[in-house]
């Protein structure tokens, strides 16, 4: 019998780097030996862990900020030491995340127009690891909770809005952590381990639900996301150093539900998974090529979708939230290439012959809008992510709502501090400065409102009448 090819929207995504102009050039990407991704990606900015002298430092930059990057421009630079990982909070646009090898975790806010002078007070600095932090990820549904991992094998779950370690997994993992991700409502964590094993872990009840040894039985290291139905997809290496994927029933760990070989090559493969459309794109590390797969419920679950390939090797990747998308292009995912010098923008499209919109590829995703405060998730609640509809582009004016979030954050700033006081006694008087310059800031923010809602009001109008000119055409 003939094999019949299976049927999928997401067969011929199309891949295509940006022209030239549209990359930010001349970036001393950091050389630190870290498995992260270096770069972080959201509807407003790009950041990108760098090279510095005397301490650890990162760069921000507005999206439309492209060309030639100047040494000169402002850093977020208050870490002495290297910066291994950053993550932008999924609910404030303006709002950062950076862990560093001086063991600690700073919050940083950032102007809404982007950096002006280099920013090295953070909003609130928190302390509790012994060793350096190489891993930050924000809770994917509750505000202002982080979570922390660090080379102590510890994970530090904190208030960011009170600067207090509210749960601390200390005793969980003999060896250093790989990575931690959340799953879709935030209830558990996995986790994989230097020690071959993924765990998946409820961080309130502080205890481990379902654990696999030898996941991957090769020595390098592994990788293990939720995917939006519970099950565990992981990346790592065969005893034979072949790079392999699994996907996991943490109900039932014993056997993989799939288990693929794919090549020999020593790059660690960073999964990006969107959990609208089942794709899973993997990036190795030092490789040139992007691979995606989609995950379904029919044999054999991981289907292999195709690869993206250019000629220049990655050094990190950033991967631009579902609402961050230009859905007039049936764009369904964008990366931001590091590479030695410069940050190359990689967008995926569907290739689809109308201009309306695709309801098919973009199902409502989850909005900037948080479905918990901090103490509701701490006390035992759990909820699913406040889901947002694309159909008119993701408008940066729903941003605005999250300016509470900005006042939560800073409002708590001195009971953050709480710990850091006696450090800190010297600095109050730049702060009161910083009081009158919000003052002003407030002003010109206010004309900016303005501004961009007369833009909002016209992109509406003008999507309206391109609507009326393709019904008369058509």
């Amino acid at each position: 019998m003939r094999r019949v090819v299976r049927q999928s929207k997401f067969r011929h995504v199309f891949g295509q780097a940006v022209k030239n102009d549209q990359c930010y050039d001349d970036i001393r990407v950091s050389r630190v030996t870290w498995d992260s991704s270096f770069c972080a990606v959201n509807p407003r900015f790009v950041a990108i862990i760098i090279e510095a002298s005397g301490g650890g430092a990162f760069l921000v930059l507005p999206l439309h900020k492209t060309g030639r990057i100047d040494k000169s421009y402002p850093t977020v630079c208050g870490h002495t030491g290297p910066v291994l990982d950053i993550d932008w909070c999924p609910h404030n646009d303006q709002v950062i995340a950076s862990g560093s090898e001086d063991c600690t975790v700073m919050v940083w806010q950032i102007p809404e127009n982007g950096l002006t002078l280099s920013l090295t007070e953070p909003v609130v600095i928190l302390e509790g690891h012994s060793k350096r932090v190489g891993i930050v990820a924000w809770h994917p549904t509750t505000r202002n909770v982080l979570l922390s991992a660090g080379c102590d094998n510890a994970i530090i779950i904190w208030n960011v809005g009170t600067g207090e370690a509210l749960i601390n997994l200390d005793d969980m993992h003999s060896d250093m952590i790989y990575n931690v991700s959340w799953n879709r409502n935030g209830s558990l964590i996995c986790t994989a381990s230097k020690d071959k094993k993924v765990r998946v872990i409820d961080p309130r009840k502080q205890e481990i639900v379902a654990e696999k040894e030898k996941a991957h039985e090769g020595a390098r290291p592994m990788r293990a996301i939720f995917l939006a139905d519970g099950n565990v997809f992981t990346t790592g290496f065969s005893r034979m150093s072949e790079r392999q994927l699994a996907l996991w029933n943490p109900k039932n760990m014993q056997e993989p539900i799939a288990l693929h070989e794919m090549d020999t090559s020593n790059g660690v493969l960073l999964p990006f998974y969107d959990p609208d459309t089942s794709i899973i794109y993997l990036c190795g590390k030092g490789d040139s090529s992007i691979r995606y797969f989609e995950i379904t419920d029919e044999s054999p679950y991981v289907h292999y979708l195709n690869t993206f390939s250019s000629k220049e090797p990655q050094r990190g990747m950033g991967y631009m939230p579902k609402r961050g998308l230009d859905v007039n292009k049936c764009e369904i995912a964008r990366f931001f290439k590091l590479h030695e010098r410069k940050c190359e923008p990689i967008i995926m499209t569907v290739p689809r012959k109308s201009d309306l919109f695709q309801d098919d590829l973009y199902p409502d995703t989850a909005g900037p809008e948080a479905a918990l405060e901090a103490e509701e998730w701490f006390e035992g609640r759990n909820a699913e992510p406040v889901l947002i509809s694309l159909k008119h582009g993701y408008i940066p004016g729903k941003n605005r709502d999250l300016k509470v979030v900005k006042k939560n954050i800073l409002d708590s700033k001195p009971t953050a501090n709480k710990k850091c006081d006696l450090i800190s006694v010297p600095k109050k008087t730049p702060d009161m400065a910083s009081v009158q310059n919000e003052a002003k800031l407030d002003e010109i923010l206010k004309e900016i409102k303005s501004i961009k809602d007369t833009i909002c009001n016209q992109d509406e109008r003008i999507s309206k009448l391109e609507q009326q000119m393709a019904k008369i055409a058509a």
